[in-house]
Protein backbone atom coordinates (compact mmCIF):
# COMPACT_ATOMS: atom_id res chain seq x y z
CA UNK A 1 0.00 0.00 0.00
CA UNK A 2 1.33 3.47 -0.84
CA UNK A 3 2.09 5.72 2.11
CA UNK A 4 -0.41 8.35 0.95
CA UNK A 5 -3.15 5.72 0.83
CA UNK A 6 -2.07 4.30 4.19
CA UNK A 7 -2.11 7.75 5.81
CA UNK A 8 -5.54 8.59 4.35
CA UNK A 9 -6.96 5.21 5.39
CA UNK A 10 -5.51 5.54 8.87
CA UNK A 11 -7.00 9.03 9.26
CA UNK A 12 -10.45 7.78 8.27
CA UNK A 13 -10.23 4.79 10.61
CA UNK A 14 -8.98 7.04 13.43
CA UNK A 15 -12.09 9.19 13.17
CA UNK A 16 -14.47 6.26 12.73
CA UNK A 17 -13.22 3.89 15.45
CA UNK A 18 -11.28 5.62 18.26
CA UNK A 19 -13.03 8.89 17.48
CA UNK A 20 -16.38 7.32 18.23
CA UNK A 21 -15.22 5.14 21.15
CA UNK A 22 -13.11 7.77 22.94
CA UNK A 23 -14.85 10.94 21.78
CA UNK A 24 -18.44 10.62 20.63
CA UNK A 25 -19.68 8.02 23.12
CA UNK A 26 -18.16 9.81 26.15
CA UNK A 27 -19.79 12.99 24.91
CA UNK A 28 -23.16 11.20 24.58
CA UNK A 29 -22.78 9.87 28.12
CA UNK A 30 -21.75 13.16 29.72
CA UNK A 31 -22.24 16.01 27.23
CA UNK A 32 -18.80 16.81 28.67
CA UNK A 33 -20.43 18.49 31.65
CA UNK A 34 -18.62 18.54 34.96
CA UNK A 35 -19.84 16.06 37.56
CA UNK A 36 -18.30 15.53 40.97
CA UNK A 37 -16.16 18.41 42.17
CA UNK A 38 -12.77 16.73 42.25
CA UNK A 39 -9.84 18.83 43.50
CA UNK A 40 -7.90 20.72 40.84
CA UNK A 41 -4.81 18.44 40.97
CA UNK A 42 -7.06 15.43 40.30
CA UNK A 43 -8.69 17.17 37.34
CA UNK A 44 -5.26 18.16 36.00
CA UNK A 45 -4.25 14.49 36.22
CA UNK A 46 -7.32 13.63 34.14
CA UNK A 47 -6.42 16.26 31.56
CA UNK A 48 -2.85 14.97 31.36
CA UNK A 49 -4.05 11.38 30.92
CA UNK A 50 -6.48 12.46 28.20
CA UNK A 51 -3.81 14.44 26.37
CA UNK A 52 -1.14 11.76 26.72
CA UNK A 53 -3.55 9.10 25.51
CA UNK A 54 -4.54 11.20 22.50
CA UNK A 55 -0.89 11.89 21.64
CA UNK A 56 0.05 8.20 21.95
CA UNK A 57 -2.93 7.23 19.80
CA UNK A 58 -2.01 9.69 17.05
CA UNK A 59 1.62 8.59 17.13
CA UNK A 60 0.71 4.91 16.91
CA UNK A 61 -1.67 5.52 14.01
CA UNK A 62 1.03 7.47 12.17
CA UNK A 63 3.49 4.66 12.76
CA UNK A 64 1.07 2.11 11.29
CA UNK A 65 0.76 4.23 8.15
CA UNK A 66 4.42 5.15 7.72
CA UNK A 67 6.34 2.13 9.05
CA UNK A 68 3.75 -0.57 8.41
CA UNK A 69 2.36 0.90 5.17
CA UNK A 70 -1.18 0.04 6.14
CA UNK A 71 -3.94 0.89 8.55
CA UNK A 72 -5.30 -0.32 11.86
CA UNK A 73 -8.48 -1.40 10.09
CA UNK A 74 -8.68 -5.18 9.58
CA UNK A 75 -9.65 -4.83 5.87
CA UNK A 76 -6.43 -2.85 5.12
CA UNK A 77 -3.73 -4.27 7.44
CA UNK A 78 -0.11 -3.27 7.50
CA UNK A 79 2.36 -4.83 5.09
CA UNK A 80 4.98 -5.07 7.83
CA UNK A 81 4.75 -5.85 11.51
CA UNK A 82 5.06 -2.57 13.43
CA UNK A 83 7.68 -3.02 16.17
CA UNK A 84 9.18 0.45 16.73
CA UNK A 85 8.30 3.42 18.90
CA UNK A 86 5.65 2.64 21.51
CA UNK A 87 5.46 -0.88 20.13
CA UNK A 88 8.85 -1.60 21.72
CA UNK A 89 7.28 -1.00 25.14
CA UNK A 90 3.87 -2.68 24.76
CA UNK A 91 2.10 -4.61 22.01
CA UNK A 92 -1.23 -2.81 22.36
CA UNK A 93 -0.49 0.91 22.74
CA UNK A 94 -3.54 2.02 20.75
CA UNK A 95 -5.97 0.19 23.00
CA UNK A 96 -4.23 1.51 26.10
CA UNK A 97 -4.24 5.03 24.65
CA UNK A 98 -8.00 4.89 24.02
CA UNK A 99 -8.54 3.69 27.59
CA UNK A 100 -6.33 6.54 28.88
CA UNK A 101 -8.43 9.06 26.94
CA UNK A 102 -11.70 7.68 28.34
CA UNK A 103 -10.42 7.31 31.90
CA UNK A 104 -8.78 10.73 31.74
CA UNK A 105 -12.10 12.25 30.75
CA UNK A 106 -13.78 10.45 33.67
CA UNK A 107 -11.32 12.02 36.10
CA UNK A 108 -11.25 15.43 34.42
CA UNK A 109 -15.04 15.70 34.31
CA UNK A 110 -15.71 13.90 37.59
CA UNK A 111 -18.02 11.44 35.79
CA UNK A 112 -17.84 7.86 37.16
CA UNK A 113 -20.07 6.62 34.34
CA UNK A 114 -17.01 6.89 32.10
CA UNK A 115 -15.04 4.57 34.38
CA UNK A 116 -17.70 1.90 33.85
CA UNK A 117 -17.68 2.60 30.14
CA UNK A 118 -13.87 2.29 30.07
CA UNK A 119 -14.12 -1.09 31.81
CA UNK A 120 -16.57 -2.31 29.15
CA UNK A 121 -14.38 -0.99 26.34
CA UNK A 122 -11.34 -2.63 27.93
CA UNK A 123 -13.14 -5.98 28.11
CA UNK A 124 -14.10 -5.67 24.43
CA UNK A 125 -10.48 -4.83 23.51
CA UNK A 126 -9.17 -7.87 25.39
CA UNK A 127 -11.71 -10.18 23.74
CA UNK A 128 -10.82 -8.79 20.30
CA UNK A 129 -7.07 -9.11 20.86
CA UNK A 130 -7.21 -12.71 22.10
CA UNK A 131 -10.03 -13.87 19.85
CA UNK A 132 -9.03 -12.24 16.56
CA UNK A 133 -5.95 -10.07 16.51
CA UNK A 134 -3.28 -12.35 17.99
CA UNK A 135 -4.27 -15.40 15.90
CA UNK A 136 -4.44 -13.24 12.76
CA UNK A 137 -1.02 -11.67 13.39
CA UNK A 138 0.48 -15.09 14.12
CA UNK A 139 -0.82 -16.40 10.77
CA UNK A 140 0.25 -13.30 8.85
CA UNK A 141 3.73 -12.75 10.32
CA UNK A 142 4.58 -16.20 11.74
CA UNK A 143 7.87 -16.50 13.61
CA UNK A 144 8.47 -12.74 13.49
CA UNK A 145 5.26 -12.09 15.47
CA UNK A 146 5.95 -14.92 17.91
CA UNK A 147 9.42 -13.47 18.64
CA UNK A 148 7.89 -10.03 19.11
CA UNK A 149 5.19 -11.47 21.36
CA UNK A 150 7.84 -13.10 23.57
CA UNK A 151 9.93 -9.89 23.75
CA UNK A 152 7.21 -7.29 24.39
CA UNK A 153 4.37 -7.45 26.94
CA UNK A 154 0.81 -7.16 25.68
CA UNK A 155 -0.86 -4.91 28.24
CA UNK A 156 1.56 -3.66 30.89
CA UNK A 157 4.11 -1.31 29.25
CA UNK A 158 7.72 -1.85 30.16
CA UNK A 159 9.73 1.27 30.92
CA UNK A 160 12.75 0.11 28.96
CA UNK A 161 12.03 -0.75 25.35
CA UNK A 162 12.61 -4.28 24.17
CA UNK A 163 16.27 -4.66 23.24
CA UNK A 164 15.81 -7.04 20.41
CA UNK A 165 12.70 -6.29 18.46
CA UNK A 166 12.35 -8.52 15.41
CA UNK A 167 13.31 -6.90 12.11
CA UNK A 168 10.44 -5.21 10.25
Amino acid sequence: MRKVTAVAGSAVFLVVAPGVVAGLVPWWLTRWRMGAAYPVPVRVTGAVATGAGAAALLGAFAQFAVQGRGTRAPPAPTEQLVVRGLYRHVRNPMYLAVLAVITGQAVLLGRPVLVGYAAGVGAAFIAFVYGYEQPTLARRYGAQYEAYRRAVPGWWPRLRPARTAPPP
